[in-house]
């Protein structure tokens, strides 16, 4: 089983995981929030890899790779020397947006008590 692939035994089929899987592990929904936010859509890789600055080289083309397997990216390459290639989201993920940026604002309203219990969590642990 690759990074990509989630089966569940139960029910294998099930492309509710499947999904919610590829686009929430660690880089995706950053991916697709730098591509978002950005006025200079498309953009280029090394663009890309500026703006999440602790991201590999190697995560980065995976999971480009993967978010274009499903739909969410498009990738275009001219045909120069050296190839210029650039990514930008498809109208799926424009879709998308709206609840990524909920999840987002949701986040942002509760991080101080989410960071307030997993501090009082870890003192619990340490008694």
């Amino acid at each position: 089983m690759n990074r990509t692939t989630i089966e569940d035994a139960l029910f294998p089929d099930c492309p509710i995981r499947n999904i919610l899987a590829r686009i929430s592990d660690k880089w995706s929904l950053l991916i697709i929030y730098t591509l978002a936010k950005t006025d200079k859509m498309p953009m280029r890789f090394k663009e890309l890899q500026r703006e999440i600055p602790d991201i590999s080289q190697k995560m980065l083309t995976v999971t480009l790779r993967t978010l274009e397997e499903d739909g969410y990216i498009t990738r275009k390459v001219y045909p120069e020397i050296p190839p210029r290639v650039e990514y930008s989201l498809t109208t799926r993920t424009l879709s998308l947006l709206p609840h990524v940026n909920s999840l987002i604002r949701w986040a942002l309203e509760n991080k101080d008590a989410i960071i307030k219990d997993r501090k009082k969590a870890i003192g619990n642990k340490r008694i």
